[in-house]
């Protein structure tokens, strides 16, 4: 059977949620973030990088969301929550799938490391690092930042989901950075587009379900 080695709070979120869309029985093994936020060396012994989400399944070791989210479909989708080859639903299913972590999430994560660094600075040194964050966040991070949102909300004025009228993984996978900028990213802010798709994916059964077996969830500011 199918397991997902979940660990709490995190993108594996995504994983159970994909699951349960497709009614794929599956187990969780658990894994609790530390104190510092990080995951539990015991991942390590499923994958040497000990990050999650990861999955085990027929011998087989699927670590990244994006590989997971393609060999879950490929494996049990039967031709569900993926548009028919060669159309160009398809052709944006694909760059949405890879967009996500690959272009999405850098600034999101740096809008969270700049915010967080003057917290955890010494305190001498602490003035210091807030003026160089602040800089850093007003010059670099925001402005990227808003410019994914705005792309966002620009394509699904197109379209209700990422790749087209029909629901798809993409929007699976496009979950997480929208619930990111929501939380730390101002995308309430003039984003109507964006927030409705949240509403519209956290209405959703399956993604009521899959909180239900992972646990409490929410994306950190």
């Amino acid at each position: 059977m199918l397991t997902v080695h979940h660990l709490n709070n995190s993108r594996s979120q995504r994983v159970l949620w994909l699951l349960e869309e497709l009614g794929v029985a599956y187990e969780i093994v658990r894994y609790q973030r530390q104190p510092d936020m990080r995951a539990p060396k015991e991942l390590r012994a499923v994958h040497p990088l000990g990050k999650s989400p990861v999955i085990t399944d027929s011998g087989n070791t699927i670590a990244e969301s994006g590989a997971i989210i393609e060999y879950v479909i490929e494996t049990y989708g039967n031709g569900r929550l993926i548009p028919p080859p060669k159309t160009p639903e398809r052709l944006r299913y694909a760059y949405w799938l890879h967009y996500a972590e690959g272009s999405a999430m850098p600034p999101l994560l740096l809008k969270l490391l700049f915010t967080a660094m003057p917290r955890r600075a010494p305190a001498l040194l602490r003035p210091l690092v807030r003026k160089v964050s602040s800089q850093a966040l007003t010059t670099l991070v925001n402005p990227q930042l808003k410019q994914h949102m705005d792309f966002w909300e620009e394509e699904l004025s197109k379209s209700e989901w990422f790749a087209g009228s029909e629901f798809t993984a993409a929007d699976i996978q496009m979950s997480y950075p929208l619930e990111a900028a929501a939380a730390r990213g101002g995308l309430e802010q003039g984003h109507p587009k964006a927030m409705a798709f949240l509403e519209r994916i956290h209405a959703r059964p399956a993604y009521q379900r899959a909180l239900e077996k992972g646990g409490p969830y929410q994306v950190g500011r």
